[in-house]
C-alpha cells in the first residue's frame, strides 16, 4: 500500500494497514493497538455508507475512535460519514493545522483584507461562481473576470462571442453584477481584447489559427485566452493590490498557445507587493505550472470547499468542529 510506506517514511516507524474499514477484525485490530503505534485503515469510499453518511457505518467507525481529527478540508463541504457522522459520536472532535490555516486565509483574511482587496475569477461560467461573485462585492475593491465567464458577460454588454464557450441564459445575471459592482463602487475589469481560434482540440492540445481581437469575436471564431492588452490592465490592478484572491483561469491553459493569460497572472500574482491567495483548483495546477507557485502566500487544497467557503457557506466538516 503507498500511503502505508509513504506514512510509515514519514513517522519513521512500521504502520499497520489494514484491509478494510469497519467490522469485527478491524476492531480487533485496533483494539490491541500498542501506545504510539499507528494504523491505516483501508479507503472509506468502497462503502456506500460513507458517501450516504449511513448512521451505522458511522457508528461503526466511531467504535474504532476515542477522538476525531479532520484535516482534509478538500472534502470538508460534503457530510459524508467520515467527514461529519462520525464526528457527531465523538466527544473530542478538532480540525488540523491546514484547515486551521485554511480557515485563516479564505475567512480572516479575505473578510478584513489588507486593502486594496483585489479578486481574480476565471473558469468556465459565470453560473459556478455566480454566489462568490456575490459574496466578494461586498469585500472586495476590485474584480478581475477572465475564462470563458468574461465571454457570457460580454454577451450581457451586447458584443458578439462567435463559438466561444458561454451562457446565453445567464445574461441577466451577469448584467444584475455589472449593476451591483457599479452600485457599491467596486471596480469590476473584464477583458479588452481576446485571443481567438477558429479550431480548438482540447484532447489533442493544440488550436488553429489565431488572432487578437477588441469587442465582437467574429462567427465560427472562439476566444481561448486573454489578450496582451488585458493582460497588461489586469497586471497592472494587481501589481496595486495588498490583498489578492485568485479562483479560476484566464482561458485554456492546458494548451500551451492559450496559456499566456494565466501565466502572465500567476507572475503578478506572485510578484505584487501582497499577501496573495490562490483559491484551490485549477488556479493551483496553473500557478503550479507556471513556476511561481513559491511565491505566493496560500494556496487552498479546497476546490469546490473552497468556493463554497468563499460565498459564506457552511461546511459540514468545519461546522461539526469543537476548537474553531
Amino acid at each position: 500500500m503507498p500511503v502505508a510506506s509513504a506514512l510509515a517514511e514519514r513517522l519513521k516507524q512500521p504502520i499497520l494497514f489494514l484491509e478494510d474499514c469497519v467490522g469485527d477484525d478491524v476492531e480487533n485490530a485496533v483494539s490491541e493497538l500498542e501506545d504510539a503505534q499507528v494504523v491505516l485503515l483501508e479507503n472509506l469510499r468502497y462503502h456506500n455508507g460513507e458517501t450516504n453518511n449511513d448512521p451505522a457505518f458511522a457508528s461503526a467507525l466511531a467504535r474504532l475512535a476515542e477522538a476525531y481529527v479532520n484535516d482534509a478540508f478538500g472534502s470538508a463541504h460534503r457530510a459524508h460519514a467520515s467527514t461529519f457522522g462520525v464526528a457527531k459520536l465523538l466527544p473530542t472532535k478538532v480540525s488540523g493545522y491546514l484547515i486551521e490555516k485554511e480557515l485563516e486565509f479564505l475567512g480572516e483574511k479575505t473578510t478584513t483584507p489588507d486593502r486594496p482587496f483585489v479578486v481574480i475569477l476565471g473558469g468556465a461560467k459565470v453560473s459556478d461562481k455566480i454566489n462568490v461573485i456575490d459574496a466578494l462585492l461586498d469585500k472586495a475593491d476590485s474584480i478581475i473576470i477572465g475564462g470563458a465567464m468574461a465571454y457570457t458577460f460580454a454577451l450581457a454588454r451586447g458584443l458578439k462571442v462567435g463559438d466561444s464557450l458561454s451562457e446565453p441564459d445567464k445574461v441577466n445575471l451577469a448584467k444584475d453584477i455589472l449593476a451591483k459592482a457599479d452600485q457599491k463602487g467596486v471596480k469590476l475589469l473584464l477583458p479588452v481584447d481576446t485571443l481567438i481560434t477558429e479550431s480548438l482540440d482540447f484532447n489533442g492540445k493544440s488550436i488553429g489559427r489565431t488572432k487578437i481581437v477588441q469587442g465582437d469575436i467574429p462567427d465560427d471564431w472562439e476566444g481561448v485566452d486573454i489578450g496582451p492588452k488585458t493582460i497588461s490592465l489586469f497586471s497592472a490592478e494587481v501589481s496595486s493590490s495588498s490583498t489578492v484572491l485568485w479562483n479560476g483561469p484566464m482561458g485554456v491553459f492546458e494548451i500551451e498557445d492559450c496559456s499566456k493569460g494565466t501565466f502572465a497572472m500567476a507572475k503578478a500574482v506572485a510578484e505584487a507587493d501582497a499577501l496573495s491567495i490562490i483559491g484551490g483548483g485549477d488556479s493551483v495546477k496553473a500557478i503550479r505550472q507556471s513556476g511561481y507557485a513559491e511565491e505566493v502566500s496560500f494556496m487552498s487544497t479546497g476546490g469546490g470547499a473552497s468556493l463554497e467557503f468563499l460565498e459564506g457557506k457552511e461546511l459540514p466538516g468545519v461546522s461539526v468542529l469543537e476548537n474553531l
